[in-house]
């Protein structure tokens, strides 16, 4: 985060460089504010992506183990 810098004794103190330097500001807080938002998308895709990946295989095993024992009550029915 960026905060206004007080100007240095001899520095040339306009309100033209004010607004130069507020325009830098809001430029660089857009550029954090872009970068943050990317690692988000990034994280949250990536998330889904395993979460979905994790819960097909889940998925599969439990119909798996399931249609196994449907198969052994068939051969051996109590």
């Amino acid at each position: 985060m960026a905060f206004s810098q007080q100007p240095y004794p001899g520095e040339d103190h306009t309100a033209k460089q004010d607004a130069k330097r507020a325009g830098h500001e809001t430029k660089e807080a857009a550029k954090d504010t872009g970068r943050a938002v990317k690692h988000g998308t990034k994280k949250a895709y990536n998330s889904t992506k395993y979460h979905t990946k994790r819960g097909a295989k889940r998925t599969k095993n439990a119909v798996k183990g399931g249609a196994e024992g449907v198969k052994e009550g068939a051969k051996d029915p109590q």
